[in-house]
């Protein structure tokens, strides 16, 4: 590959995901090196006050200060980018920024948002606490009803925000009917791809207009560092996304989207692999005999929606003591307590197997009446399957099942 093959987009459209996924964006110095080279400087110099002049003017290509753009973190934008079939990305410091910056970015004081009621504790959150400080207003609804989507629009709707599958209870909202409705209507659409990533779905195919990623998850892979990504046309990016993230500062730092673009390479063959081995253990689970949320199983109601727009359904799902409220809640911590192999983690996406209660942690700040709502039940567990052999997980899984008395 030469020097400069892997940042012209009309060459790295034509790649397969996994060559894409291990070769877009890369940007060689003079030295051509392999791997991609870490740029850990916060400012650049010039030959001459005229080019520093002409760079901030927007007249000349290049370097000005990395809260702007960083190389490093201009590879990894351009990798997403080309991954996600979209014309322009940027990287943020985490998830949550880039959740809350494509949402602050384009919305004023007096319009609303419609957005799916099942959906990640914090961006309920910024939905909630937020928002509505800066005169934003917000319906929550049930994503998985089409019907009320339309029925939630008002005349200063402006955005529809929503996960699709969603954290924890795993509902999918038909991106398809979704998006074509909210582009009739003039109204952008924001989704959170995070439980997805581009190699097991694509919202831009069904035509969403943005699409944000907490890529502290499946893209890093292995829990090692925070960043965020938002993919959109080169048009909202540069005019809309850019102006806020330049002047507010939630930036990803060099060496973060280094470790990100490192895990990108083998994301291909991790997402499809934890997703057989999710699939696997979530029948296991079923067939023990508990309620299980795994949009794979043919016992999911949205099943057939999933195999129309997922490649596969992901590595994450949820099941359910038996018993509910309170002892619901005590059955569900018990068997995280009697796991040998499985990680009480809040975090998804790890290449190793981990286990929460969301509930107590992820959406406890919804509060009862919130959670129930959304369908978070206190007996719920959300469990990330890893790269494992799936056989051991179900050893561990059956194991403190016995122990709990299940």
């Amino acid at each position: 590959m030469k020097k400069t093959t892997g940042t012209d987009r009309s060459v790295t459209a034509k790649w397969r995901p996994a060559t894409q996924a291990v070769r877009a964006g890369t940007m060689r110095s003079e030295h051509g090196e392999t791997s991609e080279a870490l740029y850990l400087t916060s400012g650049f110099t010039f030959d001459s006050a005229q080019e520093v002049a002409a760079r901030f003017a927007g007249d000349a290509q290049g370097m000005q200060y990395s809260r702007f753009k960083n190389p490093t973190v201009e590879m990894l934008q351009q990798r997403i980018a080309a991954m996600e079939g979209a014309e322009a990305c940027l990287v943020q410091a985490s998830g949550m920024a880039a959740m809350t910056s494509s949402l602050l970015s384009m919305l004023s004081a007096g319009d609303h948002v419609v957005a799916g009621r099942a959906a990640f504790g914090s961006c309920r959150w910024i939905l909630d606490n937020v928002l509505n400080r800066f005169g934003i207003t917000h319906t929550a609804i049930d994503g998985t009803d089409n019907a009320a989507w339309e029925a939630a629009v008002q005349d200063n709707t402006k955005a529809f925000f929503f996960e699709t599958p969603a954290n924890p209870t795993m509902d999918l909202v038909d991106l398809e009917f979704v998006c074509g409705f909210a582009r009739s209507k003039g109204i952008k659409t924001v989704v959170d791809n995070a439980f997805a990533t581009p190699v097991l779905q694509r919202p831009m195919d069904f035509g969403a207009d943005i699409v944000a990623y907490s890529a502290t998850k499946l893209m890093d892979g292995q829990g090692r560092v925070m960043a965020g990504a938002v993919c959109s046309s080169q048009e909202w990016i540069e005019e809309t996304l850019s102006p806020f993230q330049r002047n507010t500062g939630p930036i990803c730092a060099p060496f973060n989207a280094w470790v990100v673009m490192k895990g990108l390479e083998t994301l291909p063959l991790r997402a499809p692999a934890q997703s057989a081995n999710a699939l696997q253990v979530a029948q296991f689970l079923e067939d023990r005999g508990l309620r299980v949320l795994h949009p794979g199983l043919p016992s999911h109601p949205q099943h057939a929606l999933t195999q129309k727009q997922m490649v596969a359904a992901g590595p994450i799902f949820a099941f359910f003591a038996p018993k509910a409220g309170d002892a619901g809640k005590e059955q569900a911590m018990a068997i995280c307590n009697a796991l040998e192999l499985i990680d009480i983690s809040n975090n998804i996406g790890d290449a190793k197997s981990l286990i929460c209660h969301p509930a107590t942690t992820t959406h406890h700040n919804m509060g009862a009446e919130g959670r129930a709502a959304a369908g978070i039940e206190d007996g719920m567990l959300r469990i990330n399957i890893g790269l494992e052999d799936p056989l051991d997980l179900i050893d561990d899984l059956g194991q403190a099942l016995d122990r709990v008395g299940l």
